[in-house]
């Protein structure tokens, strides 16, 4: 790159998590190094945010990947899970998704090392489908922890029971956005308050040159971040990139969101429990518990929704319920001339696998990662965007399979879900597993083959056959390994400390 076309100043449009998420690698990249010496690599980093827009803060449930985003950063985990009021989270817990009075769980993790390169589960269903095994659970070290509320974090050294899981963390969004924007602006990112009322554009190609604030002031740049939210105020409101609008594949558009007071046990793990025509999250915290209702507005009333809501919390509610509109899809262009759109400003999927700061943290890697220059090569940007593009897709397909694979018929939201078109590329993997219990992963960046495998059986899919290569495995030298693996698995959990006892030690000893 030629130091004349060198982007010199970032400004990002827009706070909240999506703003700080982008703003702290960014200020670890190009802002002030250790001791103060010269960074070769400088560029200026400014960040704008409207003190008169709120942000959604519904992303209070996270997936593994926000432990790696925190690591990368040289964050420390218990002063982090401190300051944002965070637990441990092992899963999601799936209620009455399938059928009323199914219960499943998506753990973090496998369910036992692979055999002749095939899960360990497609081994498991062979001998299911014989007789006399109990639920493929029971191999999920992840499962069994949130089952009996205990939790430590994975061992390292040789595989084992101890480590054969992962995990994420429950935390405040507003607490999380601040601890990063302290980060940041630690290593030089400028914080302006303000209003953005004018966006001025180069004749010609369109890249935008400078925002105007309310009071005049002018912020000029070389590379600008939308995370203005679902309004995406560059991406869309400039750059008219457009948008694929999904809602005929997710069609809840509506959700109200309210705290309640906090409960024992504390939990490690979301909850998801599906209603008449949608869902509600309750995502324990330190300090209080986290609820919603996602909902489709075309089959109930806000004001049903809302009574839903209060009616199915642990404990009294903090507040009165916000709500919260959007239309699930994504952007045609996510970045688009030398715009970059994170967060809800690319695209929304509802938060049902808590998947929506995992995609800013893609998105701002895949921003790193293709760094450009301030000419923005189109090859790129066409990288970027497909990049983003497959995951949306893959991640969008994953949701849907939650509503498509039920049998419920109990109102006419689900029947709806249970007759609906779904996108081709989940059919595909849909019919693929059908047949003969093989899982396809499409993007490998999202959702892994233990994830598809814990959705399929736990929403009741049984496959027509299975794979005949897993009969090359003797059947008594199998089921003699899965007992061993069982007890591996009891064992290590009977020696774990309940969730919150572990958390309060971890707090107290980095105090």
């Amino acid at each position: 790159m030629s130091s004349d076309q060198a982007i010199r100043r970032i400004v990002i449009v827009g706070g909240g998590s999506a703003g700080w998420m982008t703003a702290a690698p960014l200020s670890q990249l190009f802002g002030t190094l250790p001791g103060g010496e010269a960074n070769p690599v400088a560029r200026e980093v400014v960040l704008i945010e409207s003190p008169d827009i709120g942000t959604v803060g519904v992303g209070e449930a996270t997936l593994p990947s926000i432990r790696y985003y925190n690591d990368a950063l040289g964050i420390d985990n218990a002063d982090f899970m401190r300051k944002t009021q965070a637990s441990f989270k092992l899963g999601i817990e799936f209620k009455d998704w399938g059928y009323v009075g199914n219960r499943f769980f998506h753990g973090f993790g496998g369910f036992g090392p692979a055999i002749l390169n095939r899960s360990s589960v497609a081994h498991w269903l062979r001998l299911q489908r014989q007789g006399g095994m109990p639920s493929y659970e029971q191999w999920s070290a992840a499962t069994v922890m949130a089952r009996r509320n205990r939790f430590a974090v994975p061992d390292a050294g040789a595989a084992s029971a101890a480590n054969a899981y992962s995990y994420a963390f429950h935390f405040d969004a507003g607490l999380y956005a601040n601890y990063l924007r302290d980060y940041a602006m630690t290593r030089g990112v400028k914080r302006e308050e303000g209003t953005i009322v004018d966006v001025s554009v180069r004749p010609g190609d369109g890249f935008v040159t400078a925002v105007t604030l309310a009071d005049g002031r002018r912020i000029e740049g070389d590379l600008f971040i939308d995370c203005s939210g679902f309004r995406g105020l560059l991406i869309e409101g400039v750059c008219k990139a457009g948008y694929h609008d999904w809602t005929h594949w997710l069609p809840c558009d509506s959700a109200q969101a309210v705290p309640c007071d906090k409960t024992a046990p504390l939990t490690p793990y979301t909850t998801s429990t599906a209603h008449s025509a949608g869902w509600q999250w309750r995502i324990p915290l330190q300090h209080r518990t986290g609820n919603g209702h996602v909902y489709c507005s075309s089959y109930i009333s806000d004001d049903e929704a809302g009574r839903m809501l209060l009616s199915n919390l642990d404990r009294a509610a903090q507040d009165q319920p916000r709500q919260l509109r959007f239309k699930t899809g994504m952007r045609r262009r996510i970045w688009e001339r030398n715009v970059v759109s994170i967060g809800l400003a690319s695209g929304f999927l509802e938060p049902l696998e808590s998947t929506s700061l995992s995609l800013v943290i893609h998105g701002v890697s895949a921003l790193v990662e293709l760094f450009p220059d301030r000419a923005c090569e189109p090859h790129l940007v066409d990288e970027y965007n497909r990049r983003m593009r497959q995951q949306y897709e893959s991640i969008r397909d994953f949701i849907i399979l939650h509503y498509k694979q039920t049998s419920r018929d109990d109102s006419e939201f689900w029947r709806y879900c249970r007759s609906m078109s779904i996108p081709d590329t989940l059919a595909h993997q849909m019919d693929v597993f059908r047949r003969n219990g093989r899982v396809t992963i499409l993007d490998r960046d999202s959702f892994g083959e233990d994830s598809w495998w814990s959705l399929f059986l736990g929403l009741g899919m049984q496959p027509d056959s299975v794979d005949p290569l897993l009969a090359q495995v003797d059947e008594a030298t199998l089921r003699e390994h899965f007992k061993r693996l069982h007890m591996a698995v009891s064992r290590t959990v009977d020696g774990m400390p309940d969730h919150a006892a572990y958390l309060q030690r971890l707090i107290a000893a980095r105090g």
